[in-house]
This record gives structure tokens, C-alpha cells and sequence, in this order.
């Protein structure tokens, strides 16, 4: 089985909310999930997750530095934090939704089972919950 490179966006705002989409597609279609998705061929992880944070979010984000890898199945995850630089929030590609969360709506969602799996250890590892 090969394992596919993907990478993810962890973005706070201005009141240290974080950002979550709906995943539209499989894998975890349904749940909340941090921004990202494949590396295409011949992409660095700072264009792809530019690219798919644009796609997914309609933000410009930068990226800054990597925060942690996770593996689900196949695909090897590598996820950055970044700083939005410019564009409207709103939904597109495999996202059904997009939003800033607190840290109550984060527990609210992993309490009612709709957060992908892992993802709050994850950002509780990387300290990256949200700070308001």
C-alpha cells in the first residue's frame, strides 16, 4: 500500500479561534477536520497547502513552520501552522462547511463524535487548541 503525502493548515484568527472544515468526501465525510489535502506531483508541502486552503477555505494563507505529522490510513499528514493573509471565508471544493471555533465549540464537537479521528490529541500535542 503506498502512502499518499498530504498536508493541513492549522490557522488561528485574530481572537485565537481555529479553523475547521466539514469534510464533503471521504475519507470522514461528514466531520470537522483542519483544512488541507494531497500533495500533487512536483509541489513543495508550503504550495500544496497553500492551494488547498485557498480551494477549501477561500483564504490566502502563509505558512509558516511544520507542527506534526499524523498517519491515518495511507495517507502521511503533515500539518503547518499558517497566517491568513488575505480572502473572504467561505466553503469550496470538499468542503461542505468552513469556520473559526472556540474552544467550547472544539470540545462541543469531539463530545458529539464530529471531529476526525484523533484531531483533538493531535492539536492538544502540538498545542495548537484554540485560545479563546
Amino acid at each position: 500500500m503506498d502512502t499518499q503525502r498530504c498536508v493541513g493548515g492549522v490557522v488561528f484568527d485574530a481572537e485565537g479561534r481555529l479553523l475547521l472544515i466539514r469534510r464533503r468526501q471521504e475519507p470522514s465525510a461528514g466531520l470537522w477536520s483542519l483544512p488541507g489535502g494531497r500533495v500533487e506531483r512536483g509541489e513543495s508541502d508550503p504550495e500544496a497547502v497553500i492551494r488547498e486552503l485557498r480551494e477549501e477555505t477561500g483564504l490566502t494563507v502563509r505558512p509558516i513552520s511544520c507542527v506534526g505529522l499524523v498517519t491515518r490510513g495511507r495517507y502521511e499528514i503533515h500539518d503547518y501552522t499558517c497566517t491568513v493573509e488575505g480572502g473572504r471565508l467561505r466553503p469550496g471544493d470538499d468542503a461542505d462547511d468552513a469556520r473559526w471555533v472556540t474552544s467550547a465549540e472544539l470540545a462541543e464537537l469531539d463530545e458529539a463524535g464530529l471531529l476526525t479521528a484523533g484531531l483533538t490529541e493531535a492539536l492538544t500535542t502540538w498545542n495548537a487548541l484554540p485560545r479563546r
